[in-house]
């Protein structure tokens, strides 16, 4: 699986930054999830390999601008770009009626359906190759993470196991491997009894705006990695508090706390520079971080792209 950056920054766009979006990607094929959709997606999507045609599901955080205002221009260049897949949007309460508004007051034509789901309404389901949940968040508005967990995961045939009782190689054996039980010698015997895991599903959880990072404790379970919003560092607690965000510290220790293996950090406020001979600048969140959380840490940049690999290793893809 991979994550795709699209946009980092928080309430507004910077030189460096746009606004809120990231995208999955499923381990096989092309298939892809969007998460957010802030102004200006569309563009950011056409520096990446990403097509509007595979993409699978949109999933919007909540109702802010810097994480929707993008979603009549994406679903727009969609239609021109040929789709004509019908398109999943979940979504909180009030993005559907925004959406029709926008189609009848601007004569917007979608050559293809959207079904709408809303996220308040929704319940764990498979999309494509992947299983998608979600926990409720605490923002100044109703706020939601979602998780995407692969249900496709690579399976081994014990071959010591099946030698030991004498079944042969051969199509035996790969009826096991593709998971149907098979009839030897007057018994049956059971694919799932045969097959190994090596390795856990891979899980990713991404956050839309939070102040209480707690609130994923049951969400984070078996996850390899959170992708959270870290708009402040500690010294603007109060503001974070205010504004319902979290700060770097805070994020850090719900991630150590909950054994997430790889905690990656985005949508961060202007106020830290990209240049680090300026203060305060983006590095002061990644050390405040890395003070309460000793395990992989990455700070999102826009277009990077991080790879899960099966072991549960996240790491950066190179160019």
């Amino acid at each position: 699986m991979k994550i795709c950056f699209l946009g980092t920054s928080s309430g507004a766009p910077t030189r460096d930054r746009n606004v809120s979006a990231v995208a999955i990607i499923e381990s096989q094929g092309s298939d892809w999830y969007l998460i957010d959709c802030g102004e200006g997606t569309q563009h950011q999507l056409l520096r990446t390999s990403l097509s509007v045609n595979s993409l699978k599901a949109i999933f919007i955080t909540h109702i802010h601008g810097d994480h929707c205002y993008g979603l009549p221009g994406l679903l727009a260049s969609a239609g021109m770009n040929g789709r004509t897949a019908p398109l999943t949007i979940v979504a909180p309460r009030g993005i559907r009626e925004w959406l029709e508004a926008t189609q009848r007051h601007t004569e917007l034509f979608f050559p293809y359906e959207i079904k709408y789901e809303q996220v308040e309404d929704f319940t764990p389901k498979l999309i494509g190759k992947t299983r998608i949940d979600m926990a409720q968040l605490s923002h100044r508005v109703p706020s939601f993470a979602y998780s995407f967990t692969e249900t496709e995961n690579t399976k081994r045939l014990d071959g010591a196991k099946l030698s030991a009782l004498g079944v042969p190689k051969g199509p035996l054996w790969g009826q096991l491997q593709a998971g149907n039980d098979i009839e030897f010698q007057g018994n049956t015997i059971k694919s799932c009894d045969y097959l190994i895991v090596d390795n856990a599903p891979r899980k990713i959880v991404v956050c839309g705006d939070n102040d209480n990072p707690e609130l994923l404790q049951e969400l984070c379970k078996s996850s390899q990695v959170l992708v959270h919003e870290s708009t402040y560092t500690q010294e603007m607690a109060t503001k974070a508090g205010d504004v319902g965000h979290s700060y770097a510290r805070q994020v850090a220790e719900f991630a150590e706390s909950a054994n997430i293996d790889n905690l990656v950090l985005t949508h961060f406020s202007a106020r830290y520079q990209q240049d680090l001979t300026k203060s305060p600048n983006i590095s002061d969140i990644e050390n405040e971080a890395k003070t309460a959380y000793s395990r992989s840490l990455f700070l999102a940049q826009d277009f990077q792209v991080l790879t899960l690999d099966k072991r549960g290793v996240l790491h950066i893809e190179q160019d």
